[in-house]
């Protein structure tokens, strides 16, 4: 006879945590979100560590280079999505590598033949006023000029001018090298009065920009993930079919850690893939694994060696696995056994693994609850598409601004990879669906919010630190009323009812 779980299956919205004694101490300023990324042994540090427990999923419509360079500017980490040719994801792994923290590539670049009116355009479009001006017109071609908005003057000037007539010419510039550090770039910067500062190689290619209203946002990014040699570190998606030629394409792009991308976990095919990693790299390559969500699949990947194991089977906006399938459990229920197992492991081996919350988060709160139930650190789909730094188009839908977000077992990304138990390389049915959530500006702001909730949330459970969280919280089930009671209720909002009318 089949097995019967005991009990329910909960989700994070059928749980509230009870506020503890909270001390002069417990103020949001002092509460640190470090936490272990990869396992370690009981009296070691972990090699890997993120500052803030975020990172975006393997996704997509979610983690590109410019979400690796923001989520690693705040703290988290990104992991680049593997639903592309080995090369490809090498390559946005290596773009990450390569942004120096402080130095821009150029997004509004000219060509000398460009019109003024179409830097007119090029500005309203970007917002950018300093405009390098290369031979080709890419941000990595010969650089010729520099046109800012002191160099024209719109109410005054032939608009069909070329750039080449008004633009400050090379000879005249203050450039840096390719080698010059941030510090000796804001050195020049201020010692001569600029606004920017462009910077070549020895062929007088561009090779980016310090600007010097970036000086003061890099000095206030104190938590930003950095490698040894001060680079941005980024994680990359694996697959359990082509590693063997995808991992050392990672690995020699700088991929900080993998983590092996797969709708469900307990399998042989995560073993075989875990089991090569080590044959090739042993220790020096860092792979988590999942999704589970019991303890069974928990000590599974623990023993394969997963660096951490990730929890979640059907709980995430775009997923439609438990639809199609009917397999899955509750996220809440899900990660409570799975923490419960990582802990029971950590007495009996002496080795930790970090547990990774993969869904379900449909609120703030619900990351302050995953915490509190155990989770180290969380895989966030839904919450990073809505960003300015996420890979898909803005569009407006009836009025109100948008962002694409489609799931990797939709028939749009057909990534059968995630999906496939050994059988035909193809998506033989979907199991996700193509989408749009509210836009929600810049990650910075988002995350900062987000963030500023859950120190809130555990200095009211009395708690400093994620580990402390983990040991003071308590937490009370909640009926179907009470969820009504915790929101606005018998008011007319007034922010929802505009149409409203006094008499």
């Amino acid at each position: 006879m089949a097995m019967f779980f005991p009990g329910e299956s909960h989700t994070f919205s059928e749980y509230l945590l009870v506020p503890g004694y909270s001390s002069s101490e417990c103020i949001p300023n002092n509460v640190s979100l470090k936490t272990p990324l990869v396992r370690f042994k009981r009296g070691e540090e972990p090699q890997i560590s993120l500052n803030i427990p975020m990172v975006s999923a393997i996704m997509q419509s979610v983690s590109g280079v410019d979400m690796g360079v923001a989520l690693a500017t705040e703290g988290g980490m990104s992991f680049i999505y593997g639903s592309q040719t080995p090369e490809s994801e090498a390559a946005m792994v290596k773009a990450v590598k390569d942004h120096k923290a402080g130095f821009v590539e150029s997004d509004s670049t000219l060509t000398p033949d460009m019109t003024m009116e179409q830097v007119m355009e090029l500005k309203e479009h970007t917002g950018h006023s300093t405009m390098p001006v290369t031979d080709d017109g890419t941000p990595r071609g010969k650089l010729l000029g520099i046109v800012t908005s002191r160099d024209y003057r719109p109410s005054r000037d032939d608009h069909s001018k070329r750039v080449r007539e008004f633009m400050t010419p090379r000879e005249k510039l203050i450039v840096g090298d390719k080698d010059i550090t941030l510090k000796r770039a804001n050195d020049v910067i201020w010692d001569n009065k600029l606004n920017a500062l462009p910077c070549v190689d020895e062929n007088d290619h561009l090779v980016g920009i310090v600007f010097r209203k970036d000086y003061d946002s890099h000095k206030s990014n104190p938590n930003e993930m950095l490698d040894a040699n001060k680079r941005y570190m980024v994680g990359a998606g694996i697959n359990t079919r082509d590693y063997a030629e995808r991992v050392p394409l990672l690995v020699e792009a700088g991929a900080d850690v993998l983590c092996i991308d797969s709708s469900e976990g307990f399998s042989e095919w995560q073993k075989r893939t875990i089991e090569w990693i080590r044959a090739n790299y042993g220790e020096s390559v860092r792979v988590g694994a999942g999704n589970v969500v019991d303890a069974e699949g928990f000590r599974f990947l623990a023993d394969c060696g997963a660096d951490f194991v990730k929890v979640g089977i059907g709980g995430g906006s775009i997923c439609i696995t438990r639809e199609t399938k009917g397999i899955g459990r509750g996220q809440a229920t899900a990660l409570i056994d799975v923490c419960r197992a990582r802990d029971e492991y950590f007495e009996e081996t002496g080795v930790y693994v970090p547990v990774c919350s993969d869904g379900g988060i449909v609120y703030d709160y619900h990351m302050t609850l995953a915490l509190a139930m155990g989770a180290d650190f969380m895989m966030l789909g839904r919450y990073f598409a809505r960003f300015d730094e996420s890979p898909t188009e803005r569009v407006n839908v009836n009025g109100q601004y948008m962002k694409e977000y489609w799931g990797e077992g939709s028939a749009r990304a057909r990534n059968w990879q995630r999906y496939d138990l050994g059988g035909a390389a193809k998506l033989s049915f979907v199991e996700g669906v193509d989408s749009y959530v509210p836009y929600a500006g810049s990650l910075k702001d988002g995350v900062n919010g987000t963030l500023y909730k859950i120190k809130s949330t555990m200095c009211n459970c009395g708690a400093l630190t994620i580990k402390e969280l983990q040991e003071k919280a308590r937490l009370t089930l909640v009926s179907a009323t009470s969820i009504v009671e915790g929101g606005a209720h018998d008011v007319v909002v007034k922010d929802s009812q505009q149409s409203v009318s006094y008499q």
